[in-house]
């Protein structure tokens, strides 16, 4: 989860505190044992450490359960250490989660490729059957483009610029906790388990780097600083023998990730146009901020 900068909404300027603060008490609930989404999140202590002096009053302040830790369980370089209870999600489980929970009251999907905005909004044929009918006109338009905001007709928002991060899943079910270190550069190093037993272990923010795969050099660096940040992901009974290396966590990857995330300039575009002939509502962009679990 990500801490963004303020946006504008419909009713003027929502601060990024107060939409992560809803985000997390819905996402509290739906992980509560017994519930309809419990296996999505797991809930979690999360340490989080910091190589630069911290504002206050600290916004995390408001989470569960939340403590300074002592200056001995910091990492080297660090200046700042707290701990929080909060819920990481599994993603993939979670947008089949809510993709079930939109087919179910009825919703379909239709895919398709739009070059302009208005071939949604005009609604007179479907851009999906080469100007055939289709089905009844929207009342509504969100455009979740992402990258694709840069380019889409009726958008071309030119803040819109990717920024490039690298992951790695490992099978680790011993891990039951978060961990992450900042460094004065703005990279972070975290250690997200998830309820199935995987965790992801990151990570890297490359702005403007178009590259869609991993690369090995960066993989290895992202494994060196998990290990350094959290040895525990090493496998028990290597731990039990001697201090591991990357080369002891080799086995245990399941794969390496690589997104481009939407970036903005300004962060999140989220706002409405009424001036159309029906509303548009603009929903995307990423700006990195601070890394909660």
């Amino acid at each position: 989860m990500a801490v963004v900068k303020a946006k504008k909404c419909l009713t003027g300027v929502l601060y990024a505190t107060e939409m992560d603060r809803e985000t997390f008490e819905t996402m509290w609930e739906l992980s509560a044992p017994g519930g309809p989404a419990e296996e999505c999140f797991l809930r979690l202590n999360q340490e989080e450490f910091h190589c630069e002096e911290r504002p206050q009053p600290d916004v995390l302040e408001t989470m569960p359960d939340f403590r300074m830790l002592p200056q001995d369980d910091w990492p080297k370089k660090a200046v700042h250490g707290i701990a929080f209870t909060t819920l990481t999600i599994d993603t993939p489980v979670y947008l089949k989660y809510l993709m079930s929970r939109f087919l179910a009251v009825g919703g379909s999907i239709v895919r398709g490729s739009v070059q302009h905005i208005d071939e949604l909004v005009e609604g007179d044929v479907h851009p999906f059957t080469r100007g055939g009918e289709g089905p009844l006109p929207p009342k509504a338009v969100v455009v979740c483009a992402g990258l694709g905001a840069r380019t889409l007709g009726g958008v071309e928002d030119e803040d819109v610029h990717p920024i490039r991060g690298q992951t790695v899943l490992l099978r680790a079910p011993w891990v039951r906790f978060g961990r992450t270190l900042s460094s004065t550069n703005g990279t972070w190093t975290y250690v997200m388990p998830r309820k199935s037993g995987d965790v992801i272990v990151g990570g890297t923010i490359a702005v403007n780097d178009w590259y869609p795969i991993p690369r090995p050099e960066t993989t290895r660096d992202i494994l060196e600083r998990a290990l350094a940040l959290c040895p525990e992901i090493a496998p028990p009974e290597v731990r039990a023998t001697c201090d591991a290396t990357v080369e002891d966590i080799l086995p245990i990857v399941i794969e390496e990730g690589c997104g481009l995330r939407p970036g903005r300039k300004g962060g999140i575009r989220l706002e409405a146009e009424s001036n159309r002939k029906v509303p548009i509502v603009h929903n995307y962009g990423w700006a990195f901020h601070l890394v909660l679990a």
